[in-house]
């Protein structure tokens, strides 16, 4: 059998947009973000068949204004493709993403056949109005649940979330004020689910930065996973895909 090559690609070029949310009386204008993943098969009419049934297209519409979640940060499509590099892995598994903000890895689980809950600040319900709307654009409303999860409180909506395989981040760590927030609620959820794991990339901003005390203050481990690979027998760049920036992935648990 061909070997399999992985391609993922995003086009920002300006495309029809509207406004679904406005700020007071003026519109808040939207661009949308086109990502693709693929499959491809190298050799025979077999492969353009294949490279059909495995290519996967997310659209993430950005709302052009200043605010951290309406923007699909580059740790985002990092930790998208690390899923879909290991889709098979997701089918069945119940995933939560939080601090979501525009979802694409989480709305990616989901369409590798994950079940999905994607959260954001109960305190932002702007936010969460437009984890819907992503939602609704990659035609997977239907299929995931959306709360509102605060870091550092504990709201009803974490002791309602049931059982989970999966805990998923990006860029969650860019605040060190809320490091600890994030660690206790990440902790509490771990403890609830003693099998599950916390995935999550980062973009290195201060080497002065660390969450290794924290961690080691509620009881959970971390590795690192290495990145040098991912998209190397694709038409991906690394570096292009991490916007030069440099982007670590975690695998957090339960301290043994």
């Amino acid at each position: 059998m061909p070997g399999l090559e992985e391609s993922i690609s995003h086009d920002t070029s300006p495309r029809p947009t509207r406004a679904p949310m406005s700020d007071g009386d003026r519109a808040v204008p939207e661009q949308v973000k086109r990502f693709v993943f693929g499959s491809r098969k190298t050799q025979g009419r077999a492969a353009q068949d294949d490279e059909r049934e495995e290519s996967l297209e997310i659209l993430i519409p950005e709302l052009l204004q200043a605010n951290y979640s309406f923007y699909t940060w580059p740790c985002a499509p990092v930790l998208a493709w690390y899923l879909w590099e290991n889709r098979e892995d997701l089918v069945g598994k119940r995933v939560l993403e939080i601090g979501a903000g525009t979802s694409l890895p989480g709305i990616l689980a989901s369409k590798c056949g994950a079940v999905v809950t994607l959260s954001d600040s109960a305190s932002q319900p702007r936010t969460l109005q437009h984890i819907k709307r992503c939602c609704e654009l990659n035609g997977v409303v239907d299929q995931v649940q959306i709360v509102g999860i605060t870091w550092g409180y504990f709201l009803s909506s974490l002791f309602s979330l049931g059982q989970l395989d999966l805990i998923i981040g990006s860029d969650c760590f860019y605040e060190p004020t809320v490091f600890e927030d994030i660690v206790v609620v990440v902790a509490f959820l771990l403890e609830k689910n003693p099998c599950a794991r916390f995935l999550c990339t980062y973009q290195e901003r201060s080497a002065d930065w660390s969450i290794e005390h924290l961690l080691n203050k509620w009881g959970l481990s971390c590795v690192h996973i290495a990145l040098d690979s991912l998209g190397t027998n694709s038409d991906v760049n690394l570096h292009e895909l991490m916007q030069d920036h440099t982007i670590h992935l975690l695998n957090i648990q339960r301290a043994e």
